[in-house]
Parts: C-alpha cells; sequence; structure tokens
C-alpha cells in the first residue's frame, strides 16, 4: 500500500454521480495524504496495471527534470547536439535551433502532431522524421500538441545517462517509492515510447499526483527537484482548441511542460480519459481512468461535483466527513458513509444479459465491419465449457456466464464474460491492462468484433494481448 487510508467522505457520492456520463474503471481519490475514496468498476480491479496513454509524457518530463538538475541536460540543449546522428541532411536553421525547452512545452513550429509524418518520413528513426517535417511557423510561440517531441525528450534524456528511459524512472522514481509492478509498451526497436506506453496500477498514479502536489519529495527523499515540479507545473505557453476534440476550459488554460494546467491546479491526460489531476489549494489528487466519448467530462466534473464540497476556491475544509470525534458525527453522515463504502465496493460494468444454454456451440467467420478487432475471414468457434465457453480466434479465451474469466492467450490477460441471447451469442472481452474492450457478436455463421474504442497503436486484437506491445503507433 503506497498511500494511507481515511474513512470514507460522504461528500464522494455527488462525484460518482457525476462521472456516470463516461465509462469508468477505477476512481482514487487523495486528500491531504490520505485515501479518502477509491473504487473499481469490475472486472477492472485494484491490482491491474492500466494503460496510461499520454499520461506517461508527464513522467517522461519528470526524467528530463532529474538529469537537468544533474547538469547532464539544460532547457537551451539543442537536439542536433544531444542526438547528432539522427540530423538529416539539409536541416533548417529553425531545425537545427529546437532546444529542450521548446520540446517540453511542443512548441517547435508545427502545424498538427508530426508523429504520422515524421514516421513515414523515417519508419526506422523517428527522431530524424522529426527533424524532416516541414516547419508551419516560428519556434518557442504556438502550442501544437505533438507526440513526437516527447518521443525526442525521451531519447535525449537516455542518450546523456546512459539508462533506457524505464530503467532511469525504476532507479530513481518508482523503486523509492516502492512501485514495483511497471509495464512499458516500446516501438519495434525496443525504446519506450515515452509519449505513451506506460502501465501503472491507479493507486501508483495517485502516489505520483501526490509525489508532485508536495513539490517532488517522497517521504525524506526528494526524488524529483522540488524547483523542476514548481517549474513543469506553471503555465508557460497558451493553449488552443485541439482539432477534433470538444472545447474544454481545462484543456485551453495553458500548458507546462508535459503537464496541463487547469483552472484549479494541473494535470497529467491520456486518451480516453485517463487522469491525474491535482489541485495544490486543497492538497487534493483524485485519478481516474476509463472510456470517455469526449474531454469535457473531465477535469470538469471534479469543479462541480467535488470543489463545492471543499470549499469552492477556498481552502481548507475536510473532504473526509467522517473524520474526528466518533461523538461529533451525526448518524446521518455515519449512515451515508457507510452506504458510500458499499457503493464503491459493488462498482461494475454489466455483463452481457442473456442464457448460459449449456451444450450449445457455434462456427462462423468475420465479416467486415467499423472498427474490427479481428481480420475479415477470421474463423470463430463458439466452444461451451462449465459455466462458460471457449472462444477460439486464432488464439484460446475464456469466456465466463454471469461472472468474469480471465486468460492470457497470448501473454497479456483478457477478461471476458458472454451469454446467449436467442439466436446470438454475444461476448464482451476486455483488454484489462488497457481502456478497451471487443463486443463479439455470433449469430448465423458470420461473427463481427468491435472495438469500444480503437486502441492508437492499431485494430488487431491479437496485438494488444501480446507482452510486451511493441509496435509503431498508427496514428491516421
Amino acid at each position: 500500500m503506497l498511500l494511507p487510508r481515511a474513512a470514507s467522505g460522504v461528500a464522494i457520492g455527488a462525484l460518482l454521480d457525476g462521472l456516470e456520463a463516461v465509462e469508468c474503471h477505477s476512481l482514487m481519490v487523495v486528500h491531504r495524504g490520505e485515501v479518502v475514496a477509491e473504487g473499481w468498476w469490475a472486472p477492472y480491479s485494484a491490482d491491474r496495471l492500466q494503460l496510461l496513454y499520454s499520461l506517461t509524457k508527464t513522467f517522461t518530463a519528470m526524467a528530463v527534470g532529474m538529469v537537468v538538475d544533474e547538469g547532464l541536460l539544460s532547457l537551451d540543449d539543442r537536439v542536433v547536439d544531444v542526438l547528432p546522428e539522427h540530423v538529416p541532411d539539409g536541416l533548417s536553421e529553425q531545425g537545427r535551433g529546437l532546444t529542450v525547452h521548446h520540446l517540453l512545452t511542443m512548441t517547435t513550429g508545427q502545424a498538427v502532431d508530426s508523429l504520422e509524418e515524421a514516421w513515414q518520413l523515417e519508419p526506422g528513426d523517428l527522431v530524424k522524421g522529426f527533424l524532416r517535417v516541414p516547419f508551419a511557423g516560428p519556434s518557442g510561440e504556438r502550442h501544437v500538441y505533438d507526440n513526437s517531441t516527447t518521443f525526442v525528450l525521451a531519447r535525449m534524456v537516455e542518450r546523456v545517462t546512459g539508462l533506457g528511459l524505464p530503467e532511469l524512472l525504476d532507479q530513481r522514481l518508482f523503486r523509492p517509492m516502492g512501485i514495483e509492478d511497471v509495464e512499458w509498451d516500446r516501438v519495434a526497436s525496443g525504446a519506450a515510447f515515452g509519449f505513451h506506453g506506460l502501465h501503472l496500477t491507479t493507486e501508483a498514479v495517485a502516489a505520483v499526483g501526490e509525489l508532485l502536489l508536495r513539490g517532488g519529495r517522497w517521504g525524506d527523499q526528494q526524488l524529483v527537484p522540488r524547483w523542476w515540479v514548481e517549474l513543469a507545473t506553471q503555465r508557460h505557453v497558451e493553449t488552443l482548441p485541439l482539432p477534433g476534440w470538444t472545447e474544454n476550459p481545462d484543456f485551453q488554460s495553458g500548458y507546462g511542460y508535459q503537464v496541463w494546467i487547469s483552472r484549479h491546479g494541473f494535470f497529467g491526460h491520456g486518451a480516453w480519459g485517463q487522469y491525474c489531476v491535482v489541485v495544490p489549494s486543497h492538497e487534493l489528487v483524485v485519478v481516474v481512468t476509463g472510456v470517455a466519448e469526449a474531454t469535457d467530462v473531465l477535469p470538469g466534473v471534479l469543479w462541480e461535483r467535488l470543489l463545492p464540497v471543499l470549499g469552492g476556491d477556498e481552502p481548507g475544509v475536510d473532504l473526509d466527513l467522517q473524520a474526528g470525534d466518533p461523538e461529533s458525527r451525526g448518524d446521518l453522515d455515519l449512515e451515508a458513509g457507510v452506504a458510500l463504502a458499499e457503493r464503491l465496493r459493488r462498482l461494475t460494468l454489466p455483463l452481457p444479459a442473456g442464457s448460459a444454454e449449456p451444450g450449445r456451440s457455434a462456427k462462423a467467420s468475420i465479416v467486415a465491419s467499423e472498427s474490427s478487432a479481428l481480420p475479415v475471414g477470421t474463423a470463430v468457434v463458439v466452444d461451451p465449457v462449465d459455466g462458460g465457453w471457449i472462444v477460439r480466434l486464432g488464439f484460446d479465451v475464456a469466456v465466463g456466464h454471469g461472472d468474469w474469466r480471465e486468460s492470457a492467450p497470448l501473454g497479456r490477460p483478457v477478461v471476458a464474460a458472454g451469454a446467449w441471447q436467442g439466436d446470438t451469442f454475444v461476448a464482451d472481452l476486455y483488454v484489462i491492462t488497457t481502456p478497451h474492450r471487443v463486443r463479439l457478436v455470433v449469430e448465423a455463421g458470420t461473427a463481427t468484433a468491435t472495438w469500444n474504442a480503437v486502441p492508437l497503436t492499431g485494430p488487431n486484437l491479437e496485438l494488444h494481448l501480446r507482452a510486451p506491445l511493441m509496435t509503431r503507433p498508427d496514428v491516421a
């Protein structure tokens, strides 16, 4: 256990109500250094690692801060000087002038995220591809969300330290904090993406949020320089509405060093709703993982549902309404606290409705569908077993009826449940260390396998069940 626990505060119920608009997988609220509410929507659970997507960027920035503090790198160091073998011929003066600060603030001068074009230009060398992408404006002025910048930062950190990014953070951040369970997705060369691909438990993310709240200090160790945390979490550049994103004042309040500045603090964010929100004025850290269709759900719901309980913009109100002398607490508060604890314990995602029909089997082939997780023509066999099924997709997945069954056919776990609905077999396959799941529907010899949200690293389900995932991302 990384963080101490306090009795749940009744105020969290309003926050849970507000989160009903999205599919949540986990929630942890830390107030004044203690966990006051935590919950996981089954089949997700406390011990599960979760893919953080772009929340990974904040961790890469912490690694940058560590090496800058040691004098191994500076904010004014240029990419061309630290990584000279990646410099393309004929690079412009603007390209030669790109610095660590430009990368951290994503103000390199690109018009859009350069990742796809960079990898097309140089499939085996993203740094060189990034430097080859034409500039649309001057560097240092306009923030454009750009995954390539963080990839380059990761390679610069590795060059000056001689350590891989995962190894560096393991030695200097995770192990000193007591975080032992960590996974990284990697590109085909074996290097960590840096801009995405880190897997941690919900509590580990909350603990790192608490570390940042404490100015980089954990116990008696200063793991991240305080001056760096203060610098990284302040507004360096204005942010504009992101293409294809719902306008959100918290994503338009400025950008620090690989961290978003919010109306009430700062936060890290990963695709489809992986959040670590820090509100220094209220000594508050909130972590949410899940699948959200739009970015306007969070962190705004925190301001609407939780901040008023804390006194709005006035710090000092105790969120833990169960703390203090038991005789001073009303029966209503006690009953509400017990009810909230039970609500948190019973959180679950819906199981597919329908019957088991023991002995019934099916055979089918995957047909074309939008967001398909399996290639057209893939053979699907549903074989009944005691209390569920084995679904054969070229690899075998265990599927439960009325409960979740876990298997790891290719290395990474998948948790699944299913049911017969008349002549149709339906199963939900959760790639449980990610936000993603596949809905399998088998009927009359045909089948579809559809993602709830297509992973950024491509739609092939088999790829996402292999550990570690090693690929270049498909960001088209």
